[in-house]
């Protein structure tokens, strides 16, 4: 159901940005830090106002959501993407000029490996390496990031090498983790940006659209090929009243999760509009952003917002808010009055309650009041083995000054927690900060250990020396919790929760504990009880950078002299084969432009997320070695046809092999004998991050198609990339009819490459029993995406118009 804005704002800032003029007047109420050069960071703010009036003309001045207004003003051709003026949402394929690129160091080797090959002296766009993934957390934040330094020198010499050749900014290990980091330095209001991971919509918390891809998608950006996304639909999230009491940002998003499940957000953009937006601050709504890739959402964005304007100057941005401000009274930064959305989803905050999410999956939401029986009926036992805050998720001053105050309400009653408890700082600016503000103190001296200013355990990067193979539980303030993701126990059920339910909770050691009812007994026996505590937006004296050798220079010219650093024999680090076209170019087959005959390598069964496809944990050292990471392939997946982990069958084998082997193995059998295969897969296929690995593996072993019940955006965005054909089940029921070694075959491909978009393809299947029948099936390939099917991925395509030129 479609409902205007103006109809639910309901008291909401909704003239035309009437805020602004009394904002133009206040004064800034915290200290900042010395502003820098801003000119590459501040959006073009009079030339996206211009193009988004082009845009409003063809769509016959209709009234517009933000995320539009930041779309269409991004649109490379508004004329060509907007011509027929009708329904753009969730039907028309949009290229769009894009103004920053960030990378982490895990996907950043492959996406510069791929920009390496285009030939370029330069990116085209600002972009940014952060070396926050390889860093494993163990006993502290000193020793963990020594040793990661030297156990990962080689990737980190090549990821600095080439920034260097390419005028990318380096952000050294200990920096910080990139989406913290974004947001402190590069986010604005109104901008669109990339980002290889699939939380880049962090940076949403400052009112601009931070989209999360594979480092192919990030290639095209470098490059200055426009980026292409189907138009997503716009959900408005209407907030009204106030958060109180125990709860957050976090429980807010947490609480969606649960309404929306990880496929809610598929294909959609979550806009927050009302009230509530405006008593959030900027680092909270950024946790709200972050987890909006839980629910499958493209991206997450708010109204330009006076909390928004007093973080830009905190954190030095002050033109960036000068810009903005302007920007944003004549209209660009929040949606029109009368716009439109496809869903409206209406919170009270004053009704929120904390939540607690999982375990296994994050939509599984349970109101804190009621989890201590949930775990009761479920039956586990009643105890938290570790509580970790922090993260990307949730690691700012905010927040750590907030559990801080828990920390020193326990120390005054004389607890200590009964459990490890870690704290993962989002950046070396926050750690600095804290430790000046003694907020670092204050944890440590209730037990906490502050591990370093990187991902950690958040993705699995954590060396847990206890519970191995155990089952048991942690309290987390992280954003994902698929199994095996932090320590890499399957039998480890992360519950994820706000840093000060995480907090509270380790003083108690049990899942049922409440700290919003119950009390604790303390060390002379008398009764505790936590008081709900508050933090602090913003540092009163301002933030400190910290250790500034850690940070790179700002913009910095491309040294084209420079070599790029990989070892010839390196296990770690290879250099990239291109793929090749599936396609008899030239020939008169008149089944040239089919793909060529396949074989079912396997059904996966259910939940299949890029953490199943391509582990991350110690698998994450070969994130820039193609050859040696797909020794991982889909090694978690269930087989549907005997329910076992990593198992395939070969019904092909010679004498010497086996009829089953691993999934990795059955795969490599196929690649040496030329075998083209395809997968047949469940549900909401590749959830989770934006690995393109997950992508790139199983296309290097010699995947053609992947025939899915439904797939997950960036990774179904992934798979075209790399030249793997996704395609849906019509009939979600014909799944069942299809098994290991059963022969597929596209007919009606050629018509698609052949440039009629509304072609259909179809599958003829050949049953190892002989049995013949065909299969409907459903195609989301625009024509350029049929382009890059063709020359066997994206970078070939862009490689040869680039020669063309």
């Amino acid at each position: 159901m479609s409902l205007p804005v103006e109809s639910l704002r309901r008291g909401a800032l909704s003239q035309r940005h009437k805020p602004w003029r009394t904002l133009l007047r206040c004064l800034e109420t915290h200290a900042t830090t010395v502003n820098r050069d801003c000119s590459s960071i501040t959006p073009p703010y009079v030339q996206l106002i211009e193009k988004l009036g082009r845009a409003q003309e063809l769509l016959n001045n209709r009234p517009l959501t933000l995320a539009e207004k930041i779309l269409y003003s991004h649109l490379t051709d508004p004329e060509k993407s907007l011509a027929n003026g009708g329904k753009i949402r969730g039907e028309v394929y949009l290229q769009l000029s894009l103004e920053r690129v960030a990378m982490q160091d895990a996907s950043a080797q492959m996406a510069l490996l791929q920009f390496m090959s285009a030939g370029l002296s330069r990116t085209a766009v600002p972009s940014s390496i952060h070396c926050d993934h390889l860093i494993q957390a163990s006993v502290g934040a000193d020793a963990d990031l020594q040793r990661s330094i030297e156990s990962n020198k080689e990737v980190f010499d090549f990821l600095e090498s080439a920034a260097r050749k390419y005028g990318i900014e380096f952000w050294k290990p200990g920096s910080g983790i990139i989406h913290q980091i974004v947001l402190e330095n590069y986010a604005a209001p109104g901008m669109l940006m990339l980002g290889t991971d699939s939380h880049t919509p962090n940076a949403g918390g400052l009112g601009m659209l931070a989209i999360g891809v594979g480092g192919a998608d990030a290639v095209d950006a470098m490059t200055g090929t426009p980026w292409e996304l189907k138009a997503p639909q716009i959900v408005g999230v209407h907030l009204t009243g106030k958060l109180n009491g125990w709860a957050t940002p976090k429980d807010l998003i947490l609480h969606l999760a649960g309404k929306l499940t990880v496929r809610g957000g598929t294909g959609r953009i979550l806009e927050y509009f009302g009230p509530g937006v405006f008593s959030q601050s900027c680092t909270g709504l950024a946790t709200v952003a972050n987890m909006g890739a839980e629910v499958g959402a493209t991206t997450s964005t708010f109204p330009y917002t006076p909390n928004m304007r007093a973080y830009l100057n905190a954190t030095g941005r002050a033109p960036v808010a000068q810009a903005a401000d302007e920007a944003a009274a004549k209209g660009f930064l929040s949606a029109d009055e009368g716009a439109e959305y496809d869903e409206v989803i209406e919170v009270n905050l004053s009704d929120l309650e904390p939540t607690i999410n999982g375990p296994f999956t994050p939509d599984l939401a349970t109101p804190l009041s009621k989890f201590g029986a949930f775990v009761q009926e479920q039956g586990w036992k009643d105890e938290v083995s570790a509580a970790l805050i922090g993260s990307c998720t949730n690691s700012s001053y905010e927040d750590m000054t907030r559990v801080a105050e828990l920390a020193k309400q326990a120390k005054a009653a004389g607890l200590t927690t009964k459990v490890p408890f870690l704290c993962t700082p989002g950046s070396e600016q926050i750690r600095a900060t804290m430790e000046r503000d003694d907020v670092t103190a204050s944890l440590e001296g209730v037990g906490a250990v502050v591990l370093a200013n990187a991902c950690g355990p958040c993705i699995g990067q954590w060396k847990r020396a206890d519970k191995k193979g155990e089952e048991n539980a942690i309290l987390t303030s992280f954003n994902r919790n698929f199994k095996s993701r932090n320590d890499g126990n399957q039998l480890t059920m992360n519950f994820l929760a706000s840093p000060t339910i995480v907090t509270a909770m380790a003083f108690s050691g049990k899942l049922s504990f409440d700290p919003t009812t119950d009390s604790l007994t303390t060390p002379s026996g008398e009764s505790f009880k936590f008081s709900p505590p508050t933090g602090q937006d913003l540092p009163a004296t301002g933030f400190t950078p910290g250790n500034i050798d850690l940070y790179p220079a700002y913009t910095p010219e491309p040294q084209p002299d420079t070599e790029v650093v990989i070892s010839k024999d390196s296990q770690r680090l290879e250099l990239l084969e291109p793929f090749t076209s599936p396609f008899e170019e030239g020939s008169n087959n008149p089944r040239a432009l089919e793909l060529p005959t396949m074989k079912v390598l396997m059904k996966v069964r259910g939940k299949c997320t890029t953490d199943h496809i391509s582990a991350a944990g110690p698998w994450l050292k070969y994130k820039g070695h193609l050859t040696n990471i797909s020794e991982n392939l889909l090694i978690t997946a269930v087989n549907d046809e005997n329910g076992d982990i990593n198992v395939a069958f070969d019904h092909e084998h010679d004498a010497s092999q086996s009829t089953s082997d691993t999934i990795p193995a059955v795969a490599k059998r196929f690649k040496s004998r030329g075998q083209p295969w395809a997968l047949v897969v469940d549900d909401n296929y590749g959830e989770g991050s934006a690995r393109e690995h997950a992508a790139l593996q199983p296309r290097f072993y010699g995947c053609a198609m992947i025939l899915a019940r439904s797939f997950a955006r960036i990774h179904e965005t992934n798979l075209k990339k790399q030249g793997i054909l996704p395609l849906w089940f019509v009939d979600k029921a014909d799944y069942a009819r299809i098994g290991s070694g059963d022969a597929l075959e596209t007919t009606g491909l050629a018509d698609l490459i052949n440039g009629n978009q509304s072609a259909t393809v179809a599958l003829k299947v050949t049953k190892r029993s002989g049995e013949i029948f065909e299969i409907p099936t459903r195609h989301t390939m625009s024509s350029d995406q049929v382009k890059w099917l063709r020359a066997g991925s994206a970078l070939n395509h862009i490689r040869s118009q680039m020669m063309s030129l």
